[in-house]
């Protein structure tokens, strides 16, 4: 029986329910000063909202050093019934103070292996997946390091890779890397934002590897691509990728529609252009697989 981490602790995939694939309920970055999300009762609000539109999973992208708020993870889940999974793994460097970037990386597999099976800190919750980032159309130096410790890590536990794609970008570099070269299976890496690059030959061909594509949206600062959602996944679905496709909110500032939007208003337009069975599985069935820990 395939198992997902929360923070509460492993459970049945088959028991996420609807899941959100790709959010937020907690994060903070230097990179945008101002717009933390930082409240335990605005994420409670958001919750609850997702919650009585169906919602029963949420998978928390935010990596270590973003304000993650694992006991308050934990604390909502045990609350408000929803399941929450969370992060370990590093960002882009963009979103560090370089003094913690230089403690860090010597250990930096260890510190993911740690998180994912003893737990955050003292806190004892336990993280569920990898999130790392790559740079615009490449990897970068800093995006390669975290990339082997992440491999490394998921090799040791078996925690999925859910990987940042900058607009939407370098996937295919990405994707050389952590399977060609560090032997990570595809269908163990969920890349997130392939919708900013609305690139129909270059989702295809990301597609064909087996990796998952976490679609989210919208935003203010996307909106020039979210509007081609609805197409984009259609067109996936048509060409056989259905079983790959993740859908979440990604709320990062508190202007974000995220969550709720993303059942109350996505899920009925996405309903027409996907069907009801390949959204019900983009929704259900597909980030029970995508979440799992692999089991060897």
């Amino acid at each position: 029986m395939t198992r997902v981490r929360t923070v509460l602790g492993d459970v049945p995939a088959g028991e996420l329910g609807v899941c959100d694939a790709h959010d937020h309920l907690f994060i903070r970055t230097p990179a945008l000063p101002g717009l933390e999300l930082d409240d335990p009762a605005d994420a409670r609000g958001r919750l609850k909202e997702f919650h009585a539109l169906g919602g029963r999973a949420v998978v928390q992208w935010t990596p270590y050093g973003m304000g993650r708020r694992p006991e308050d993870l934990a604390a909502l889940s045990r609350e408000g019934g929803t399941r929450i999974v969370a992060a370990t793994g590093l960002h882009r460097a963009a979103h560090y103070a370089p003094g913690l970037l230089d403690r860090i990386m010597p250990g930096l597999e260890e510190l993911f292996v740690s998180e994912i099976t003893d737990g955050i800190g003292a806190t004892g919750v336990r993280a569920g997946l990898i999130k790392v980032a790559g740079a615009f159309h490449r990897v970068d130096t800093h995006a390669r390091h975290t990339m082997v410790a992440a491999a490394g890590a998921h090799h040791r536990t078996g925690a999925p890779i859910a990987v940042h794609l900058e607009l939407g970008t370098a996937a295919t570099d990405v994707l050389d890397l952590l399977c060609g070269e560090l032997g990570v299976e595809p269908r163990r890496v969920i890349l997130g934002h392939p919708g900013r690059f609305p690139d129909a030959l270059a989702q295809l061909d990301i597609a064909r590897t087996g990796a998952f594509l976490a679609f989210d949206g919208p935003s203010r600062a996307h909106h020039a691509t979210d509007w081609r959602l609805p197409e984009q996944l259609a067109s996936l679905a048509e060409a056989g990728f259905g079983g790959q496709l993740l859908l979440g909110g990604d709320t990062t500032v508190p202007e974000t529609p995220g969550m709720p939007y993303l059942l109350r208003r996505l899920r009925p337009r996405l309903a027409r252009s996907l069907g009801e069975e390949a959204l019900e599985a983009a929704l259900v069935a597909n980030p029970a697989r995508a979440f799992a820990l692999a089991t060897g």
